[in-house]
């Protein structure tokens, strides 16, 4: 059953994937979520295609579509770039019905990785518009973000699989972005866990304090 409040209303999480990914990378963390009684909104979007502030365009009309204000709380969970589409798109236009957000592994200060490979024409034709948005440059998109003013926490890897983007980011880090760069002005709280960029969606212990904080607006702080 979806949690309800005393107006018999069901709260929702709007799921958002990262850079190259689709849906499926988050059904995991979906599937976790309906178990503790939520509604789901697990999106798609042109990640490749659109530089941020179009993604954050997409993204409110995808939210419209869905009639998501019919919700008691609208939550967000977000991989990777799937929390700087979030900002973008709050910065522009925060619900009435706005909950709690966790970011897993966003790169919310760049990532060196897109610093050292922007220039790649392999880079820029994978990761299209929205891969030079990444970078940790003072003067690029992500520092017309400004602080969190929503109930932000945020789950940062300490472990990557990547040897080779490890050595152009400072330490500790998950292999695309490191802890320091996943920390935003503004948020709520937040966790460094011995898990990797690529899988962190789907780790267990990172999917129990993602649901805890959202219930509670802080994590819990588990062992594994």
């Amino acid at each position: 059953m979806a949690e309800k409040t005393s107006a018999g209303q069901s709260e929702a999480v709007v799921l958002l994937h990262g850079i190259g990914r689709t849906r499926r990378s988050m059904t995991r963390a979906e599937a976790t979520l309906m178990a503790l009684g939520y509604e789901t909104v697990n999106l798609d979007y042109p990640s490749r295609s659109l530089a941020i502030p179009q993604l954050a365009d997409h993204l409110c009309d995808q939210l419209r579509a869905r009639t998501v204000e019919r919700f008691s709380a609208l939550h967000f969970l977000t991989h990777s770039m799937g929390g700087i589409v979030t900002r973008a798109f709050l910065q522009r236009q925060k619900p009435s019905n706005m909950g709690h957000v966790v970011m897993l592994a966003p790169p919310n200060q760049g990532s060196e990785v897109a610093d050292f490979l922007s220039g790649n024409f392999l880079y820029n034709w994978f990761y299209g518009p929205a891969g030079s948005d990444l970078k940790t440059s003072d003067a690029g998109f992500l520092s017309t973000l400004g602080p969190a003013d929503f109930p932000l926490g945020i789950i940062a890897g300490s472990q990557s699989i990547d040897p080779v983007s490890s050595l152009l980011l400072p330490k500790p880090n998950d292999g695309k972005v490191s802890v320091e760069n996943t920390k935003v002005e503004g948020m709520a709280d937040h966790l460094v866990l011995p898990v990797n960029h690529t899988f962190i969606m789907r780790d267990a212990e990172v999917l129990r304090e993602a649901a805890f904080f959202l219930r509670h607006g802080k994590f819990q702080r588990t062992s594994r």
